[in-house]
């Protein structure tokens, strides 16, 4: 089991860990402040230094169990296992998805009821797609995402009974991905006060703490992708503008 040193801690930069295994399929650490790809955001990079070496990891991915599997780059030095390594993200590339993973949330927000029929999570740009056949014009939705994030909104996440989805089957707004069930628990997201929140799903990805850290954003373009499925296209002002 390695654990997710991220989901208490998103802004955790770095940490050291023992090394449980090491291989060719990645390498797995007792914890981790790396994210593994999952619900559409991308598995983190960064680097692994020991005693003696340093290992470039180029992607983290889930593996078996509860196992994390930090990836190699082609020919690295593995570390042993056994070792003590610190673990250290590249943290512009995480810091870009947790603003982009935040701003699709937002973006849900913007179009409420409408259902998600999937998405990317991107350092530079990001998209959803949703069921939805009369969308409201580029500029109305842009303007709305930066109007909620302006009003820099807390952003957090608590752990419920699992329950809660066969109680409130809305707060799900994917279509084709369902939140893992089994645990007894989930994690739910929150943007908004808890007596009013502008957005609340299941969620276990990073997140920055309050939306105007998310920082204004352009909506790029709107593609149709079938006869009611339309991909909003999302990138950070930053970004669209380089």
């Amino acid at each position: 089991m390695t654990e997710r040193l991220f989901v208490a801690d998103p802004m955790l930069r770095e940490a050291s860990a023992t090394v449980l295994a090491s291989g060719p399929e990645g390498v797995v650490l007792d914890r981790t402040p790396f994210y593994a790809r999952a619900g559409g955001q991308p598995g983190d990079a960064g680097v692994l230094r020991w005693d003696g070496g340093e290992m470039t990891v180029v992607e983290t991915l889930k593996g078996e169990g509860e196992a994390i599997r930090h990836m190699p780059s082609d020919a690295a030095p593995l570390p042993p296992p056994g070792a003590r390594v610190i673990a250290t993200l590249d943290w512009p590339r995480r810091w870009a998805h947790m603003r982009m993973h935040t701003a699709l949330h937002l973006l849900c927000a913007v179009l409420p009821g409408a259902a998600v029929t999937g998405g990317q999570v991107g350092a530079d740009r990001s998209r959803l797609d949703f069921d939805l056949p009369d969308p409201p014009a580029r500029e109305a939705i842009e303007a709305g995402l930066n109007a909620l994030i302006a009003a820099d909104y807390p952003v957090t996440a608590a752990w419920v009974d699992e329950s809660v989805l066969d109680e409130s089957p809305a707060l799900v707004r994917t279509l084709s991905v369902k939140p893992p069930r089994g645990t007894g628990r989930l994690r739910l997201l929150r943007i908004g006060t808890d007596d009013a929140p502008i957005d609340l799903q299941p969620c276990g990805g990073t997140h920055v703490a309050h939306t105007g850290a998310i920082g204004p954003v352009r909506v790029l373009k709107m593609e149709s992708k079938g006869r009611q499925n339309r991909r909003i296209v999302v990138a950070l002002a930053e970004a669209a503008q380089a």
